[in-house]
């Protein structure tokens, strides 16, 4: 990690926990008030109502909270292939095993409404495209090995090619439903899996 990202100290004490938590989370309200470009410092100390010379004991800059930010995301996104590849994947018909990682995935991006734009922009901020590129790795290495358990294919690049079509095609819908900047958020969920269902089977198909 880039020094200018390290967090300034590592709280060990319960207090300095619960002072660094409200910086992130004030971080996530500020970025849902006013969005990345016009979030800083400054902002984030007076909505937690602390000094800035108070905020720059736990981060450097506007950047390092962010990343910590991501690093919880990533944290999340880990936990939820963890708990996807705990189940009998074997057993499973292709629509069932849509259904379960559709709603494991939605439930991910609900439980992290106030973090998605930041999540949404990961690509495109300099400091943070490390993070983008392990985000990318962990779910398309996650998700080729359960394309793989349900017999997708048996070529493992056709199923990383498979995990990367998958993870674009359900990322953008995944965000406009936890952000609802879609109406009938029910319908718009079963569209998706509509569309992950055809998907698997057309290429399960091979046609």
């Amino acid at each position: 990690m880039d020094n200018k990202l390290k967090p300034r100290n590592t709280p060990v004490q319960q207090r300095a926990l619960e002072q660094r938590d409200r910086i992130l989370q004030a971080t996530l309200e500020l970025l849902d008030q006013v969005g990345l470009d016009d979030l800083t410092t400054i902002l984030v100390a007076k909505h937690v109502g602390i000094s800035v010379g108070t905020l720059y004991h736990y981060f450097p800059n506007k950047h390092a909270i962010m990343y910590a930010l991501a690093e919880q995301w990533l944290v999340d996104v880990a936990e939820t292939i963890d708990s996807l590849e705990a189940e009998d994947i074997e057993s499973m018909r292709i629509k069932p095993f849509v259904d379960l990682c559709t709603e494991r995935f939605l439930q991910l991006y609900q439980r992290h409404t106030g973090l998605l734009p930041l999540v949404s922009t990961l690509g495109a901020i300099p400091a943070l495209k490390t993070l983008n590129t392990q985000y990318r790795e962990l779910i398309i290495n996650g998700l080729t090995d359960l394309l793989g358990r349900i017999a997708i294919s048996s070529n493992t690049d056709e199923l990383q090619r498979l995990a990367g079509l998958y993870m674009e095609l359900n990322h953008g819908l995944l965000l406009a439903i936890a952000l609802r900047t879609l109406p009938n958020t029910e319908s718009t969920v079963a569209d998706l899996k509509f569309l992950n269902l055809c998907f698997l089977e057309r290429a399960k198909g091979q046609f």
